[in-house]
């Protein structure tokens, strides 16, 4: 149906900024999930997520298998997901961090994707279900994020690739600053559209406070459920990009969308990761909103977008460990 004038005028400068097959997935992502949820009750957010991401999962590709283990860690057992194609080994693993704002999201919130993930490179892939916020305080998710790395660099000889997006960005970035110098550490990281704790006078927490399906008042309140007593936001485990040492990372990519008030905290992070000597690329995908990677069934751009994100982890999963610096892109 299309949207009349009232709706148009409530749609602002995003009415003719985006896409009409991009605002009919945010309409049906506010139908499922109203901005107004986030005043009801954790347990409440959680139920309304988990049917939203259900109705919008696609089914798994072709091929492509899974399995449920347990990790062990010092605080508890760690549910993870791992995905293999049943027809041929694969020569690298992704260990991949979901999103949904250290409070919302498992292993089956984020499945699709990690499939698609896996049959789209051919690499195996690590999902991690983490502990949320507010139960589990920071550091308790990196603490789980950390540990399933470690498990997978004991268990498997495969390179190991990070990859998270939004909170699971922010995780994904945490990890490789915390290992960058371990005998073990990733050949690469892929960051979708991560949360990495930026300043709200960045570019686009400035141009887009407001934008559809993440707001800064939104952010404030996932930093905020997540935070323990006395939370300083310059812990490089809570705000990778609060870190003062941004030597010895891995290649990296990152993808932001246009319109998403994040987008200047992955524009932040490769000029400090070049700055340090690294190679880091940055791309911002243009007439996009977060969490675009769910629309890419129906909105031609995110689907554009999916696939040079599955090109990329192809790309970094190729990189020799001795000659990454050279090997990607420095856009």
């Amino acid at each position: 149906m299309a949207s009349g004038p009232s709706d148009r005028s409530k749609r602002g400068k995003y009415a003719a900024l985006l896409d009409a097959e991009l605002w009919s997935y945010i309409d049906k992502v506010n139908g499922w999930y109203p901005p107004e949820i986030m005043a009801a009750p954790i347990a409440e957010q959680r139920a309304v997520y988990n049917r939203m991401c259900a109705a919008f999962h696609r089914g798994r590709p072709e091929g492509v298998t899974s399995s449920d283990c347990l990790v062990a860690s010092s605080a508890h057992a760690i549910p993870v997901r791992r995905y293999r194609m049943a027809d041929s080994a694969a020569a690298a693993i992704v260990v991949y961090y979901h999103g949904g704002g250290f409070v919302l999201g498992d292993l089956d919130s984020h499945d699709d994707i990690c499939a698609e993930i896996c049959a789209g490179t051919g690499f195996e892939v690590v999902s991690a279900d983490y502990r949320l916020a507010p139960e589990h305080l920071h550091p308790a998710s990196f603490d789980d994020a950390l540990a399933v790395f470690e498990w997978v660099a004991a268990t498997s000889a495969l390179p190991i690739l990070l990859c998270g997006e939004s909170a699971g960005g922010n995780l994904a970035a945490a990890v490789a600053q915390a290992t960058r110098r371990h005998a073990r550490h990733a050949i690469g990281q892929m960051l979708i559209y991560p949360e990495l704790g930026g300043h709200e006078t960045g570019r686009s927490h400035v141009e887009h406070p407001e934008a559809p399906l993440l707001s800064l008042a939104d952010i404030d309140f996932y930093r905020g459920t997540r935070s323990a007593p006395r939370q300083s936001p310059d812990d490089p485990t809570f705000s990778p990009l609060r870190d003062r040492d941004f030597s010895g990372l891995p290649p990296t990519v990152i993808v932001t969308a246009e319109c998403d008030p994040l987008s200047s905290d992955g524009e932040a992070y490769r000029d400090k990761i070049r700055a340090a000597g690294g190679c880091a690329s940055w791309r911002e995908e243009p007439r996009l909103v977060h969490s675009f990677l769910r629309a890419r069934p129906t909105v031609p751009r995110a689907a554009d977008a999916f696939a040079r994100i599955i090109g990329d982890i192809a790309g970094l999963g190729a990189i020799s460990p001795l000659v990454g610096e050279k090997a990607i892109s420095t856009s």
